[in-house]
């Protein structure tokens, strides 16, 4: 039988451990989070990421399953599954196996994977979608204190922030648990936090979506699916990335506020100063500190504070970095006793 590369989507899936099939459906069947295989078409200049994080590299004739999904990142990559054609001609628009066609690229990036469906993945005659393997849980609302981190777009620094903060409150002896909350598939990202000493991650592949670029009333269910994963695992405290700017459509602002009552720190992640400003006036938020590109240099730094007011900071920086270490030691308290 030939084996089939498992894009990360499917990590929170069985397909290792228990047989399944391939069928072909007609389009009027597809939606958003089916599994799907397809074939690589040519030569692709992105490597896929496999269910434990590995980068795998693919050629031509190779067989991936990922899911359906859209993207619309600001920087990089616009694609939705539902502008396929009917050839089935598709990208892969990341490589953790989110499969569309895309419809915008920017010009700095090499082009895309082409790859062509070949089948849904399938038991017993029925198509298997990513939420058929999210195990139902109570509602519930977790009690830890919340470190929010919010981008004005991708590559605003949030992942690098994420790791500094959490390494912090690690050193601390603090239980953490890093999740992100919005965005398009990619595992690598959260798994980075547990190389600095999380204890658990998450995000919203656990909860059966392949990217947050959906209806709002797909990602409130998903978002109660973690609330309730965060609260059953009992952290002392939760680092919480908001994978995009809350302008963008990855439901950024359902995601803040089903958070915000137990946010005791806020870091917005910045492009530039100007984004500092435009975020925070669109969306009425300001934060505790800006970090990213916007805190690069001293010229920076003083430009955030001047048209926002708020303290921008490199954290990669010694000085930067040791201010961040005051200000969680103020906000998030110890646990009372060892659990």
């Amino acid at each position: 039988m030939r084996r089939y590369l498992q894009a990360s989507v499917t990590r929170i899936t069985d397909l290792e451990q228990v047989p399944f099939e391939v069928h072909e459906l007609p389009r009027d069947r597809w939606q958003t989070a089916d599994y799907v295989l397809v074939e690589v078409l040519g030569p692709s200049h992105y490597p896929f990421e496999i269910a434990n994080g590995r980068l795998v590299d693919a050629v031509a004739g190779d067989l991936v399953i990922g899911a359906l999904g859209k993207r619309a990142a600001t920087l990089e990559v616009v694609g939705d599954w539902e502008h396929t054609s009917v050839s089935g001609k598709m990208h892969a628009l990341t490589g953790a196996g989110l499969f569309g066609l895309a419809t915008s690229l920017s010009t700095w990036l090499k082009p895309l994977t082409p790859i062509v469906y070949r089948g849904h993945v399938t038991r017993d005659g029925r198509k298997l979608n990513m939420r058929d393997f999210v195990k139902p849980m109570p509602p519930a609302i977790p009690l830890a204190p919340v470190i929010l981190l919010v981008g004005t777009s991708m590559s605003a620094g949030k992942t690098t922030t994420a790791r500094v903060v959490v390494r912090m409150l690690a050193e601390r002896g603090l239980r953490v648990l890093a999740c992100k909350l919005t965005g398009a598939a990619r595992y690598r990202d959260i798994l980075s936090c547990l190389d600095v000493g999380a204890e658990d991650v998450m995000d919203f592949v656990d909860a059966g979506l392949p990217s947050t670029v959906c209806p709002e009333a797909d990602y409130v269910p998903a978002i109660e699916h973690l609330l309730a994963r965060m609260a059953a695992l009992e952290p002392d405290v939760i680092v919480a990335e908001a994978g995009a700017s809350p302008l963008e459509p990855y439901n950024g602002t359902e995601a803040y506020r089903r958070l915000a009552p137990l946010v005791k720190v806020s870091i917005l992640c910045a492009s530039d100063p100007y984004a500092v400003l435009g975020v925070q006036k669109a969306f009425g938020l300001t934060p505790d500190l800006v970090a990213g590109p916007a805190a690069n240099t001293t010229a920076a730094v003083e430009l955030v504070q001047r048209l926002t007011g708020v303290r921008a900071l490199n954290l990669l920086e010694r000085g930067g970095a040791e201010e961040l270490r005051m200000l969680l030691e103020q906000r998030i308290e110890r646990p009372a006793a060892p659990r």
